[in-house]
């Protein structure tokens, strides 16, 4: 049994102020709650319509309806399987490589996918501004597929720590050089900007080196590319040349 209060707790974890509060967060889909429990994030419970669908011991997992489940659920259709998990407090930020910074990027699926590249591109480090959407909102779990638990992100002030960087920073705009003729180092920070408004102007003031994506096609009509897309294929770029 799943008592009312279990319910609400729950639903609650579908808004950041009651993640922030309970240090929760929800994961749903069989394999994004495998991962995490593979991974070295805690859990807290686990619910599934099924037995045996997901990789711990069934003992652990509490049985419930697909009533239930809906009631839970923060997907329009509901897995057979829901898991709670605490969050992870990182501030350690990984200063080798190619790190990736996002400022104020607001779409749940687009941080999900940006994810997903970091961890397909083997990017250790994503830096986040405040006002991006958090990880841990479950339409982003959802979106990583599990990525989250290969990828470090951290929130943190942009200004202050791009003032701080040494590495070479780089930032994605309409009217930056041409990736694919600028030269660009192993060891690297990459920003990339807001769906609508691109890069803060706070923030392109302390980024000189300013790149783009060359439209190929001979109308040239399309105002932009969608952040993840973008983001793809410039981590695509960085890391073909090491």
């Amino acid at each position: 049994m799943v008592s009312k209060s279990e319910i609400k707790l729950i639903t609650s974890l579908h808004q950041k102020k009651y993640r922030n509060k309970e240090g929760l967060f929800i994961a749903e889909g069989v394999k994004v709650i495998n991962e995490l429990l593979k991974s070295d994030f805690k859990l807290h419970k686990i619910y599934a319509s099924e037995e045996n669908i997901v990789n711990i011991a069934p003992e652990k997992v509490t049985l419930v309806s697909e009533g239930i489940l809906k009631k839970m659920s923060a997907l329009r259709t509901p897995s057979p399987a829901l898991a709670t998990f605490y969050t992870k407090k990182t501030t350690e930020i990984i200063e080798d490589g190619l790190t990736l910074v996002l400022d104020d990027v607001r779409d749940p699926g687009n941080l999900g996918t940006i994810i997903r590249m970091c961890d397909w591109f083997g990017i250790s480090a994503l830096v986040c501004s405040a006002n991006t959407v958090d990880c841990y909102n479950p339409k982003v779990i959802q979106a990583t597929m599990g990525s989250l638990t290969r990828v470090n992100v951290v929130y943190t002030d942009l200004e202050k720590y791009l003032t701080k960087e040494t590495r070479a920073v780089f930032c994605a705009t309409m009217e930056g050089a041409n990736i694919y003729k600028t030269e660009v180092p192993q060891n690297a920070v990459l920003v990339m900007g807001n769906e609508a408004n691109g890069i803060s102007e706070a923030i392109l003031l302390l980024i000189k080196n300013r790149i783009s994506i060359p439209r190929f096609g001979d109308i040239q009509a399309t105002e932009s590319l969608n952040v993840a897309t973008a983001t793809a294929i410039l981590l695509s770029e960085f890391k073909r040349r090491f």
